[in-house]
Formats: structure tokens, C-alpha cells, sequence
């Protein structure tokens, strides 16, 4: 289904040529790495030079989980109005169903923004984030920038990048993305899918083959060849958005007539234009898809990643679902998780069904899974399937089209525009339950179950197709090549009134004389201490998991309506992955402060320090850190390093980071995103880095240290990245928000 092509490789003549077998010289070859349409797009967005990119974006976006705490620190930064168009989504937090106002009043605080610094709102149930970026922002040669990881809009031409919230902050104060120039990786498409095929089971096949390689990390992955014009607008975008999936950068694609179309019948047709790699272009690797190759998938928990056929599961399934208890007793740390208990006569039976959010919820994928559900039943038993239309002209074409009644006949529920689902805010299945969602996640965890509280849940993700094809067979799981349907759908219209009528459009019209309005749990940053000359630094957590997740740091779901109260939120932090990390990391905290007042450390920190031969001087930050191999996979909530950083911590220790959206958000929030080459810390270790920030200025990488553990010292080495000038300067201040402060002072 899916090859892999490493080294460098030249398209040329709709060919894949490797680099070995095309004999280019020099100079062709250089002409040719400058050929890719992310060269063009990155090169026009550039302030800086050739190789160590400054991006300006065209466009910044937030739902209401991210925009509070944004505009927060922009404004402790001294924003006076959104110097770029910034839309503001309520597609997360809109239930408006826990912790009393506290989500409204967000709300009611975005609107207030909009208003104040002049930007767009669109309302709750009215869309999710990136639908509505992709029906009224997305430009061809554009590139925008997002507060979840999930920005993805190479489908239609525009180059975008999920980022944690301090990026955007950047922008809004007019500085810079900065960022090495990226690998470009091809992706190169042939064929045409098969009936029963949809754009999920095309993506799950595409994370399968890259992610755990690391094959396109921090990469953008440019979609090219004959195969594109065989699929639809809605069939691109559901695979552009999982490529966050594969831990890519960004994404972009060729654009054609059907590209074309899309902005027509959006009402933007000037917003088109023809994006196509030159000939020759020169990739630094490439992936090649044959869809017609491409079968029906599941992702079985707890990761994308974790795919088989359909059939290959069916197949298989004892043995599969074997591995997977295993993996779930070990986050019940040793409960019991049941799933081989869905196996009845050779048959898999499933609780649950959900399409949904910005990969789910499309016309295309809705309409076809009313088509296989037409005239059927999803069945009065525990089996249960809800559909979330994407946005409200989605819902409004797919109503007036006959597909929600049709859907409403078979007993499936339609609902409104909602990422819940996704991030464990919605439909939480029973305990030991397993759901199929045509979604963007499937982590532990992350729709919405609690293991420290002896409860788990699983989610296996699949395209509408097959999911609707489930409920048809009355929740036994079926792939949708198994399904009779009539694959022509009525054809989609967009209808621009609803968002004409409801949607807030300020871009560009700044009114300083609206007030922001904050409700009770809007909390600003709390003060951050400035990088001193050197640190001691306690061991709070060590995370051994391969790899661990931005959910595992800060969890989803009930959490999200604390995003606005730093102190609040920060309590759940490592919660279901290290439930005594906060207590551990505000003693660290509580300890530096009494010094800090003329007090003095724990008589057990003192005598490990004379152990040790280290006399501390006043110059000295103690702070707590976090050890992982792989911390960062997954969201790009800034959280999951701010609440680190409201408790004590001054860094984490890893062999390596999972994204670069996470090792940013450590260091806009002044923590040194420190790298290991030997994991041997425990919880209680202490490590000693005399110097830093001379180290720091010094633009050291090699990082001197001494490891204290039980009376033991050792002198380490620790590494850490070269870091851009803005970056040192951002941790010596502290933080961004102390960075931006001293700059405007200065």
C-alpha cells in the first residue's frame, strides 16, 4: 500500500526519480531544492535568511480551550490590536457544562476581544476550528497559524502549522516563527480508492508507515502526483489533517480544477491559484500511496499509529486485543481491562460509534455514511452512533439534502459543531467500553475515561464508511467494502448567510473603547523568575514511557475549562500519569520561595549539597524538573509546559522531544529543553548546573552537570540543542512575557 524512499529523490516528468539514479549536477540539483511548492511558500514568508527561517504568517486562529490564555500574555506584553486577521472558534469548551460559568464566560471574554483588538469570533455549535478556517481563511500560497495541532490546510493551498499558544503571541507583537528550514518529503499518489474507502483509512495507513520510523518528524510533507485528481476536496482534507498524526510540520498540495471549485462554491474563486511543484523538484525523501491499494483500517488503542486491516484484525483479533489489555492493565497500573470480551463467535461487537470534528465530520463522509445506513437500523442493544456535522453549512446542506433524516431514521443522533469527542468532553464510553470514531486521537485516556480513578475506555479509529457500515450490521464491526450503497451523493453547496448572520467580523477594527470583559476564573500569568548563574534542580517526575503525550502531561477533557486559571489548571498536571508530581513540585516551590525570603533550603537538600562538596550562592535557582524519554506527542497545548512552569520547573531532561511544538512551549516558558544521553534519573535526584547562564550566552550545547542521587554524585554531560538568540534571550528573562516586558522597558 505505502513504500518508503529514503535519501533524496527528484520529480521529475509526474516521475519519482532517486537522487542516485537522476545524475543532476551540483547546480541543477540546487535549482531543484528550491522547486517545491514549500520552498516558494516558506522563502515568501521569510525575514530572515536562507536557511534560518523568521516566518510571518497571514493568519492566526484559536479555539476557546487556547485564545484566553493567548491574549493574556499578549496583552501582559503590551498588544495593543491584532496586527494580523485572528479568528477566535468556540468548538471545544462549548457545552458550557462544567465548573458552573466558567466556559461562557470565556466566551463572553473572546467576543470582548474580538471586539477590543479587532478580530473575528464565530460562536459556539457554528463550526469547528479548522472547517470554518478552511471555508472562510484558507488561501492558496497562504500560511496560517494555529493553537492545536490539527492546523492543517495543504489541501487547499495554504501551508499551516499548529503551534503552542506563545507562538501566536509572537505573531500578535509583530516578531517572528523561527525555525531551520525544514526537510520536504513527497508524498506521491497514484490510483484511485476503491468503493468503501475513505480518506481515514488512507490517513491511518499513512501514520502507520511513518510514525514510529520518525520518517517525516518536523518535516512538511508536499502531496503531488496522478492520484490527486481522483479525489475529492472533502477526501484531501481528511488526510491532510491526521499528517499531524506522523509528527510532519506542515503539509501542502498541489492544487487543481477541484481546488478550484472548492473556492468557487465558497464564494472566494480569488483566493485560487495553481500550486504545483517545478520540474525538476528535489525531495529529501518521499512516501509513495497506492490508494487503490489501500483497505479499509482501524487504529487500535492507544495510538494512531497502531493499525491493521479491517480484515488483518478480524482475522487476528484475539491475539491483537491481547497486546492491547496489556498496554491498558499497565495504565490501570495493574487493574483489570477487558476487550477480548467483544469476541463472540468469531465476530467483534462495538459499544460505540462517533464521526466527528474536523477529520469526521465532513459533507462527503456523512452523506456516505447515511447512504449505507439508509433503510437500516444501527439497532435497539447497547450499540450507539452520533454524528457531529462540522459545521452549521455542513449540517444545513446535509439537512436540506435528506441525509440528516435519513441518519435520524436509522437511529443514529445528529448533533451540533463539537471537538469533544476528540479530546474526551463528549460521548465518554463505559468503562472497559470500545468506540470506533472516525477522529483525530485515540490516546489513553483522551476520550475521557480516568485509570487513577480505576476507569478505562477505548477507542479504535475508522472511517465514517466503515463505522456506518458497523452500526448497518447492528454494531458488529464491519468494513465498509463488505457494504452495499450507492456511492453518488447529492452534490454540496455552501451557504454563506449563516456565518453573515452570527459571525463576529472585526479583522482590521480595533475598538479600544470595548472593554475586555473577564469572568471569575480569567486569571493572569503569575510572575516567573528570571534565568540566574546557576541552577539546582530536584527530580519530581520520571516518565519511562516510550513516548509520552501532551495528554499524559495535561489532561483533556473536564481539565480544558481551567485553561483560563493558570494556578487552577496547573493541579492537574502528570494527574493520571503521576498523580504525586504537584504535591512533589510545590514543595520544590514552597522551598525556594522561603529561601528566596531569607530563609534557608530543607535541611535535606543542604546536607545532599555538602555531600556533594556544592556550596550554593545567592546567585542560584532551585527549581524541580521533569525527566521523559520522548515527552511532547500529540496536542499543541502550551499547558503541558506552562503548568511545569507555574509549579517550580525550570526544565525537562529527555533523550529526545517528540515535536518541536513542545520543546518551543519550554522554552516561551523559560524552561531549558535539556537532552540526556543516559536515563538513569529517579525521583528525589538532584542535578547541579553551576554556570548556566553563562553556558546559555555562551551558546553552549554541551551542558556540564552533577547528578545527585543518595549520597552519590556523578559529573554528566548534558546536551541541548542550539538555540536562535530570541530563544536564550526568552529563558534568561524567564519566560516570554518577561522577554516581551524588558524589550518594550527597553
Amino acid at each position: 500500500m505505502i513504500k518508503l524512499i529514503r535519501g533524496g529523490v527528484y520529480y521529475t516528468e509526474g516521475r519519482l526519480l532517486k537522487e542516485n539514479v537522476a545524475f543532476m549536477v551540483e547546480s541543477k540539483k540546487q535549482k531543484a531544492v528550491k522547486g517545491t511548492m514549500a520552498y516558494s511558500i516558506l522563502s515568501a514568508h521569510n525575514k530572515g535568511d536562507n536557511e534560518n527561517l523568521k516566518i510571518k504568517f497571514d493568519a492566526l486562529t484559536s479555539h476557546d480551550i487556547t485564545y484566553v490564555g493567548i491574549i493574556q500574555t499578549a496583552k501582559a506584553s503590551g498588544l495593543k490590536e491584532f496586527p494580523i486577521p485572528y479568528t477566535l472558534t468556540n468548538c471545544h469548551n462549548s457545552l458550557c457544562a462544567v465548573g458552573g460559568t466558567i466556559n461562557e464566560d470565556d466566551h463572553v471574554f473572546g467576543l470582548s476581544a474580538a471586539k477590543h483588538y479587532g478580530g473575528n469570533f464565530v460562536p459556539p455549535h457554528l463550526a469547528v476550528i479548522h472547517q470554518y478556517m478552511r471555508e472562510m481563511q484558507a488561501k492558496c500560497g497562504a500560511m496560517i497559524l494555529g493553537s492545536d495541532s490539527h492546523t492543517r490546510y495543504g489541501a487547499l493551498g495554504t501551508m499551516a502549522v499548529g503551534e503552542g499558544g506563545p507562538e501566536l503571541v509572537k505573531q500578535l507583537l509583530g516578531q517572528t516563527y523561527d525555525v531551520k528550514r525544514p526537510e520536504v518529503i513527497a508524498v506521491y499518489l497514484k490510483g484511485k480508492p476503491k468503493k468503501g474507502v475513505g480518506p481515514h483509512d488512507v490517513a491511518i495507513a499513512l501514520v502507520a508507515a511513518t510514525f514510529k520510523k520518525g520518517f517525516v518528524k518536523n518535516k512538511i510533507l508536499e502531496f503531488i502526483g496522478p492520484g490527486i485528481k481522483n479525489l475529492s476536496m472533502d477526501f484531501r482534507c481528511g488526510i491532510d489533517v491526521m499528517t499531524t498524526e506522523t509528527t510532519c510540520l506542515s503539509s501542502i498540495w498541489e492544487t487543481d480544477e477541484i481546488t478550484r471549485d472548492f473556492f468557487i462554491k465558497h464564494g472566494r474563486e480569488g483566493d485560487f491559484k495553481p500550486l504545483h511543484p517545478a520540474d525538476p523538484a528535489y525531495y529529501d525523501g518521499a512516501v509513495v500511496i497506492d490508494l487503490s491499494r489501500i483497505e479499509p483500517m482501524i487504529a487500535l488503542p492507544f495510538h494512531p499509529s497502531n493499525a491493521y486491516t479491517i480484515s488483518q484484525f478480524i482475522e487476528n483479533c484475539d491475539d491483537i486485543l491481547a497486546d492491547v489489555e496489556k498496554t491498558g492493565a499497565k495504565l490501570l497500573k495493574g487493574g483489570v481491562f477487558s476487550l477480548r470480551d467483544k469476541i463472540k463467535d468469531g465476530k467483534i461487537y462495538v459499544n460505540q460509534g462517533v464521526i466527528a470534528g474536523c477529520a469526521g465530520g465532513s459533507y462527503e463522509n456523512i452523506a456516505a455514511a447515511a447512504e449505507i445506513l439508509r433503510g437500516k437500523s444501527c439497532g435497539f442493544d447497547e450499540f450507539s452512533l452520533s454524528v457531529y456535522p462540522q459545521s452549521q453549512p455542513v449540517f444545513k446542506c446535509l439537512a436540506d439534502n435528506g441525509y440528516v433524516s435519513e441518519l435520524m431514521a436509522s437511529g443514529a443522533i445528529v448533533k451540533t459543531a463539537f471537538c469533544g469527542p476528540c479530546f474526551g468532553a463528549g460521548d465518554t464510553p463505559a468503562n472497559n467500553g470500545l468506540s470506533i470514531r472516525h477522529t483525530t486521537r485515540n490516546f489513553e485516556n483522551r476520550e475521557g475515561s480516568k485509570p487513577a480513578e480505576g476507569q478505562l475506555a477505548a477507542v479504535a479509529l475508522m472511517d465514517a464508511r466503515s463505522i456506518a457500515a458497523t452500526a448497518a450490521n447492528g454494531g458488529i464491526l464491519t468494513p465498509a467494502t463488505q457494504a452495499e450503497y450507492n456511492t453518488k451523493i447529492k452534490k454540496y453547496y455552501f451557504d454563506k448567510t449563516i456565518y453573515d448572520n452570527r459571525v463576529y467580523r472585526g479583522e482590521g477594527k480595533p475598538d479600544p473603547e470595548a472593554k475586555l470583559i473577564y469572568g471569575p476564573n480569567i486569571a493572569d500569568w503569575p510572575e516567573q523568575i528570571a534565568m540566574t548563574g546557576d541552577i539546582l534542580m530536584k527530580v519530581v517526575s520520571v516518565l519511562s514511557d516510550p513516548v509520552t503525550t501532551t495528554d499524559e502531561l495535561i489532561p483533556s477533557g473536564e481539565t480544558s475549562s481551567y485553561r483560563s486559571n493558570p494556578l487552577r489548571l496547573a493541579n492537574f498536571a502528570l494527574s493520571r500519569k503521576d498523580p504525586d508530581y504537584v504535591p512533589r513540585a510545590k514543595a520544590v516551590k514552597a522551598a525556594e520561595e522561603e529561601r528566596r525570603a531569607g530563609g534557608s533550603l530543607p535541611e535535606e537538600v543542604i546536607e545532599e549539597l555538602k555531600a556533594a562538596g556544592i556550596n550554593l550562592n545567592s546567585d542560584t535557582l532551585f527549581g524541580s524538573v521533569v525527566v521523559a524519554r520522548k515527552p511532547g506527542d500529540g496536542s499543541a497545548r502550551e499547558q503541558a509546559a506552562s503548568c511545569q512552569r507555574v509549579l517550580g520547573g525550570v526544565a525537562n531532561i529527555a533523550v529526545e522531544y517528540a515535536t518541536k511544538r513542545y520543546r518551543s512551549n519550554l522554552i516561551n516558558w523559560g524552561m531549558l529543553p535539556l537532552l540526556c544521553r543516559n536515563f538513569d534519573f529517579a525521583v528525589g535526584d538532584y542535578v547541579y548546573i553551576p554556570n548556566i547562564k553563562s553556558l546559555i550566552e555562551e551558546d553552549c550545547t554541551a551542558i556540564p552537570a552533577k547528578h545527585l542521587s543518595g549520597g552519590k554524585v556523578k559529573n554528566i554531560m548534558l546536551d541541548m540543542d542550539r538555540l536562535t538568540a530570541e530563544e536564550k534571550k526568552i529563558i534568561l528573562d524567564g519566560c516570554l512575557i518577561n522577554y516581551n516586558k524588558n524589550k518594550s522597558e527597553g
